[in-house]
């Protein structure tokens, strides 16, 4: 074993508070079902401890029970990944990154940990399958003893350009995990399609994930489309015998596209996602293509200011209503 991974593991930490886990369609966290009502926040391993802690209070107290954080992360220059290139740990940001999943777990809070595949020009991404296997066996080394985290072994990974990642690597990736922690949630998300039954066959069956993370189109129509796509994602699992949970980890945001969605927008994406079953959905937020700058960064860079600083209008009366709504759903007796 890498002497990186031994000493890593040597390290002893206070024991785990929350702890993630699956029963057929839903997640739970300390065992009890529970919806996932995140929020991206994907360069916070560039966050200084002030803002940190800021923004995962203003989560907690907001209702929002998890976040989207990348390893691997660049922005504009500044690469705070936790992992360099070749999948090593890459300092101080992977010490950040174990403060980080424990400052979440103190609080209750679940965290997505993200990896991605990429080209060597590119800051924050791993550049081959014996990187992406030396970064899994970091991220465990460093977060195992961590019950409140999942791993997204591959962003997108089936995009045609330097994100792919195939379904081969994907199962091997994902068996290493198993071995080396039975208990760790694993995905490898979608890039901008729906699921029908192949994608869900290849998801469960073919990579054995834990759950399928799809990345939705993002136009006007997707919000009232949500509900209907949940349903048969879920539908497709029952053709095939595997149950699990539907997330959408990375919906509609601002800022993307010359459509740009309005808190009602984010709100019924979020109210279909309730009523179709899923078990989980993201305000996701990013910088703005076409601003000065590319400003507000948002969750793309919080080294300055903090992610609720960042938020526009739309996002933060998002950020007002959301946990009602999944808690009306539940009062109503739909899955929560």
């Amino acid at each position: 074993m890498l002497a990186w991974v031994v000493a890593l593991c040597a390290v002893p930490t206070e024991a785990p508070a929350t702890v993630l886990g699956v029963a057929g369609s839903r997640f739970t966290i300390d065992g009890k079902p529970a919806f996932l009502l995140g929020i991206s926040y994907y360069g916070g391993l560039g966050a200084p401890d002030a803002v940190l802690k800021r923004d995962l209070d203003t989560m907690k107290r907001r209702g929002f029970n998890w976040l989207r954080l990348w390893a691997t992360w660049s922005f504009r220059g500044a690469d705070v990944s936790a992992l360099d290139p070749a999948g090593r740990p890459r300092e101080p940001y992977l010490s950040r990154l174990k403060k980080l999943v424990a400052e979440c777990d103190r609080r209750g809070l679940i965290v997505d940990v993200t990896l991605t595949r990429g080209t060597a020009e590119q800051g924050g991404a791993i550049r081959a399958m014996e990187g992406h296997e030396n970064a899994v066996r970091a991220l465990i080394a460093a977060l195992g003893d961590r019950r409140n985290w999942y791993l997204d072994l591959a962003n997108e990974r089936d995009v045609g350009d330097a994100r792919f990642v195939s379904t081969a690597e994907v199962r091997r990736l994902r068996d290493l995990a198993r071995r080396l922690a039975p208990w760790l949630l694993v995905t490898a998300s979608f890039g901008g399609h729906d699921l029908g039954e192949r994608y869900v066959r290849e998801a469960l069956i073919d990579a054995g994930l834990d759950f399928v993370a799809p990345h939705r189109p993002r136009h006007a129509r997707s919000p009232s489309e949500t509900e209907r796509h949940t349903r048969e994602c879920l539908a497709a699992m029952a053709r095939i015998g595997k149950i699990a949970p539907v997330h959408y980890q990375e919906p509609l945001r601002r800022g993307y596209t010359d459509w740009e969605p309005a808190a009602a927008d984010f709100l019924t994406d979020l109210e279909g996602a309730v009523r179709g079953g899923a078990a989980g959905w993201c305000l996701h937020n990013g910088a703005e293509r076409r601003g000065e700058e590319n400003r507000p960064w948002r969750s793309f860079d919080l080294r300055e200011r903090g992610l609720f600083d960042q938020l526009d209008a739309e996002e933060k009366a998002v950020v007002e209503r959301a946990a009602a709504m999944v808690r009306a759903a539940a009062r109503e007796g739909r899955k929560p």
